[in-house]
């Protein structure tokens, strides 16, 4: 039977012969050249790579300079890599025509390196609702994979049970509050066009919230509304929206009422439906180009109405 080895902290033989540069140089990760061709995206990345002009100036950069930082990879039981931090970088490099990149390789399990992804992704400086919401629930999931307590039926003002949560370990290393990141979850239940509509901040936050606990169709049907009315529902509006569906007496047509009703802090305003302005709109209007259109003609209409009665004189 083979003798188990203890570790004392004593100096190995090679270290005893290294001087101080030589020895801190050892302890630093090793970077590896790593061919882009046996690298692979990370399965349901929630931060978006885009191609815009930050990205240009990246490429530049590094066809200049090289790449400054590694990225951090993880090797997947089949011998391939994912990519853990870095996916910008990577992108460029290939935009950029090079067939490696300077990578960093970490011994992870599946689940580490999902948290590990979450965690170095969560430290860009602009992030969507829609990243953040996907991340968290990514890394609520592997946490409780890895035996942490999670609760994902939460709601967006309270939790069910006492003691310390996964969501509250992700409070911890965030600015949100535990009670956020539940509300952050919640809008994975969107339907992909009206999340859209929170990222473009068209869709406020907290309504958002609320409804992510209509089913699918009742989403769509509002969908449909915020098209023909050309607005976003407010927090009342969609708390209203809420109760109705939790009651069963949600549909396309109670939601239109609720979204033809007069906001709080909303003027007076004049509605058409879309399909009685068809035949007068030029085709691929937007909804402001449309707005213009009917405001230029009105003003034109009332110009002819005022030469008019001055020939009626």
């Amino acid at each position: 039977m083979a003798k188990k080895q203890i570790d004392l902290g004593l100096t190995g033989l090679d270290e005893l012969f290294m001087d101080d540069k030589e020895r801190a140089e050892s302890k630093l990760p090793k970077i590896h050249e790593i061919p882009l061709s046996e690298i692979d995206e990370f399965p349901n990345h929630p931060f978006h790579v885009r191609i815009d002009e930050d990205m240009d100036q990246l490429v530049e950069s590094i066809k200049e300079r090289g790449i400054i930082t590694p990225v951090t990879l993880w090797q997947k039981p089949d011998g391939r890599y994912e990519i853990v931090s870095g996916h910008r970088r990577t992108k460029a490099c290939e935009l950029a025509g090079l067939a490696t990149v300077k990578a960093e390789i970490k011994e992870l399990s599946k689940d580490e390196a999902i948290i590990l992804m979450v965690e170095s992704n969560l430290q860009r400086t602009t992030i969507l609702p829609s990243e953040k919401a996907f991340s968290y629930k990514m890394r609520l999931e592997a946490m409780k994979r890895q035996g942490e307590r999670s609760d994902l039926t939460c709601g967006p003002v309270g939790h069910k049970s006492d003691g310390t949560k996964s969501r509250d370990v992700i409070a911890e290393s965030t600015d949100e509050s535990a009670r956020q990141v539940s509300r952050y979850i919640r809008l994975t239940h969107l339907i992909p066009p009206l999340l859209d509509l929170v990222d473009s901040g068209k869709i406020a936050f907290r309504p958002a919230v609320e409804l992510s606990y209509l089913t699918e169709e009742e989403q769509n049907s509002l969908l449909d509304s915020i098209n023909s009315e050309q607005s976003t529902p407010s927090l009342a509006q969609a708390l209203k929206m809420k109760e109705f569906s939790q009651n069963g007496r949600l549909n396309a047509d109670v939601i239109l009422s609720i979204m033809c009703e007069q906001k709080p802090n909303q003027k007076e305003k004049i509605s058409f439906q879309s399909e009685r302005l068809k035949p007068f709109i030029p085709k691929n209007f937007t909804a402001k180009q449309t707005e213009d259109y009917v405001i230029k003609a009105l003003e034109y209409y009332h110009r002819y109405q005022l030469r008019q009665k001055e020939r009626d004189r």
